[in-house]
C-alpha cells in the first residue's frame, strides 16, 4: 500500500445549535478544534418533518397523487 496517500484523521468536538457537542473523528480542521453548525437533525425541516409545501404547476403534483396515491399511508 502506498504511504502517505491517506488523509490525517484526527479528533474534533461538534457543536450543535442548541448547545449538545460530541466528538468525532475528521480531516476537517486540526486536532481539538470545534466545529460550530448552523443546521443540525434538532433544526432541519428534513429530520424534524416541518412544513412541507408542494405548487402544483400544470397539475402534475395531481396527476402523480391520481396515480400512486394508493400508496399514501
Amino acid at each position: 500500500m502506498k504511504k502517505d496517500i491517506h488523509p490525517d484523521y484526527h479528533m474534533i468536538t461538534v457543536t450543535n445549535t442548541d448547545g449538545s457537542s460530541f466528538q468525532t473523528r475528521s480531516t476537517w480542521g486540526k486536532e481539538g478544534d470545534n466545529l460550530q453548525l448552523d443546521i443540525d437533525p434538532a433544526t432541519h425541516p428534513a429530520w424534524t418533518g416541518g412544513n412541507q409545501n408542494l405548487v402544483d404547476r400544470g397539475g402534475r403534483v395531481s396527476r402523480f397523487n391520481e396515480k400512486f396515491g394508493f400508496l399514501k399511508k
